[in-house]
This record gives C-alpha cells, structure tokens and sequence, in this order.
C-alpha cells in the first residue's frame, strides 16, 4: 500500500510538471506560430494524462477503493477529466488552440489538489456503495465538458480581436464553428450531470433515506443543471447563438467551480468531504 502510493505522488508532480511543459509548449506554438510545437504540446499533454492515469490507478489500488471519495482525489480526477476532453476535441477538430486556454485551468485544477490533504482514510459509511464509481464518474466527465465549453467560450469572445488574421483564421475555427463546438460540449456535460444528479439522488435515498436534502452542493449542482439547460433551451427555441451562448458557456463554468470549491468551502454540508 504505502509502496504503491509512494508511486502515485512521484506520479502526480511528473504529471505537474508535464503539464506545465504542455501550456508553455502551446503559448510557444501560439507567440512563434510554429505547427510543431502544437504537435510536440500535445505528445507532452498524452504523456502527461497517460501518467495522470497510472497516478490514479496506484492511488486507487493503494487505498483499496476507488479514488474519488476527497478534496484531493475528486481535484485530480477533475483535471484528468478536463485533460481528457481537451484532448479528444484538439485531436477531433484539429484545433490545438484549445490546449493553450485548457492547460492554464489543468494546471489550477491539480494546483488546488496539490493543496489538499492526501491521506488515506477509510470511507465514511455513506460513501460505502457501488453507486460511488458511477456518481462521481459521471461528474468528472460532466465538469471537463463544461471545462471546455468554457475554454471555447473564452476564445469565441476574443475570436475577433485576435491580431494575425491569416494565424488564427488557419488555427481556429470561425465564429460559426466555435459556437457548434461549444453547443456539442454543454450537451455532452449536460448529459452526464443529468446523470450524476439521479444516480446521486437514488444513492441519498439509501445512504440518508431521503432523494433530495437541499444540501448546498444538491443545491448548487441543480442551479448548474439549470443554467445549461437554460442555454439548451434558449438555443433550440429561441435561436440564441454566437457571444449570448459563449458568455452561457463562461457563467456555467464558473457556477461549477463555486459547486465544487466555493461549497466545500463557505458551505460546508453533508458532501464536504468532495
């Protein structure tokens, strides 16, 4: 056990430091518009997720149980999830601008877990179900689409007081396409955060006898759930598309980064362990 975890944090500041490497490597690609420091950024985030991976794989054999039950655990599986997103929309799109906007928040992201506490403790009662992979996968999914969602949001914002025309016209999509791309993110978070609320719901149900406590964390995953549906909704009946939806996209993000930090820690509730 104690080997295993040793393992699992000198694999956790490689993946640090990759991290790193990548973010400069994509501000490199961006200030010396050179296609191969895209390509090597992207190797070096691959290798980084494929570590980030192994680290939590250890992390989980070693505490015997699934690595998702802390501040700690759910913050690096947090930035594993936006990383692994990031990555298939950089590889789907072609479009390895994402990466220099996703890889500042990565690095926060495991920044704050490098913060926290990472002792092993046995799980609390409650979280002693076969609910807790599901629950927590689910949001881990959700919250990287919804991370680049945000990401996309930001360059939709700045698309058009990017200088270098004939650059960015090549590296990054049009308006159009950013707000398709960004639309086809928020569906996909959506998705899975629908799924997290009811699988979370059916596990309260037996862990505390009751679906739904209005619990802070409840509370603000639902207002997330609304602001994105909300999108959804105005988007499909109303048409609201280009900065309407990107500045949707940029709120929403926010609203899941007080759900996740800012609950935990002005209000405090019966899910402040995650």
């Amino acid at each position: 056990m104690n080997t295993l975890l040793n393992v699992e944090n000198i694999l956790f500041y490689a993946v640090i430091c990759l991290y790193f490497l990548a973010m400069i490597g994509y501000f490199l690609f961006i200030g010396l518009k050179k296609e191969r420091l895209a390509k090597a950024a992207a190797i070096v985030q691959t290798v980084g997720l494929l570590l980030h991976t192994a680290a939590l794989i250890c992390r989980g054999i070693g505490a015997g149980r699934l690595p998702m039950t802390n501040q700690y655990e759910f913050a690096t599986s947090f930035a594993w999830g936006l990383c692994l997103v990031s990555l298939v929309f950089i590889a789907k799109f072609k479009f390895p601008v994402i990466g220099a906007f996703a890889a500042p928040v990565i690095l926060l992201l495991i920044g704050y877990a490098a913060m926290q506490s990472k002792e092993v403790k046995d799980l609390m009662p409650s979280l002693r179900s076969s609910w807790l992979g599901f629950h927590v996968s689910t949001a881990i999914i959700a919250y990287g689409s919804f991370g680049v969602s945000f990401v996309l949001g930001i360059i939709f914002l700045l698309r058009e007081k990017m200088k270098d025309k004939g650059f960015w016209d090549q590296h990054v999509p049009s308006r159009e396409k950013l707000d398709l791309i960004s639309y086809r993110s928020v569906c996909l978070g959506l998705l899975f955060l629908t799924f997290t609320i009811i699988s979370g719901a059916i596990w309260a149900e037996q862990a505390w006898g009751s679906y739904w406590s209005w619990d802070p964390k409840e509370t603000w995953s639902l207002v997330t759930w609304l602001i994105y549906a909300v999108y959804l909704h105005l988007r499909i009946r109303r048409g609201w598309k280009g900065k309407t939806a990107a500045v949707f996209a940029v709120v929403g993000f926010i609203c899941v980064m007080f759900t996740y930090v800012g609950v935990n820690t002005f209000l405090p509730g019966i899910h402040s362990y995650a």
